[in-house]
């Protein structure tokens, strides 16, 4: 089993910047896929924001999603099994609660992860 924990969303006017983390617990290996996704509404079909994987030494594989791309950045600390999400240049419309996911596989798909975090609101107002 995997335990995510996210933190750091919040309330923020529109242009402003959010940094999300994920701290990793449990049977965590530094070659699982971390991926970001987000929901609004609730019941919503979560949606695909940005994922990373660690392929060793430098070498790191990213993903992100067209809305995001050149605005957000997603990183990660195999040290400290955390994952993190820097939000810049943010717009109302990114207002979602934000999942942190993992995985074995590279995928943009939420149905293909096992593991999820709880979820972090970020609210963005115009």
């Amino acid at each position: 089993q995997v335990q995510l924990v996210e933190s750091g969303g919040g309330l923020v006017q529109a242009g402003g910047s959010l940094r999300l983390s994920c701290a990793a617990s449990g049977r965590t290996a530094s070659n699982i896929v971390m991926g970001w996704f987000r929901q609004a509404p609730p019941g919503k079909e979560r949606e695909f924001v940005a994922f990373i994987y660690w392929k060793g030494g430098n070498t790191y594989y990213t993903d992100y999603a067209d809305s995001v791309k050149g605005r957000f950045t997603i990183s990660r600390d195999n040290a400290k099994n955390t994952v993190y999400l820097q939000m810049n240049s943010l717009k109302p419309e990114d207002t979602a609660v934000y999942y942190c996911a993992a995985d074995l596989r590279m995928t943009t798909d939420s149905n293909q992860y096992d593991y999820w975090g709880q979820g972090t609101q970020v609210t963005v107002s115009s």
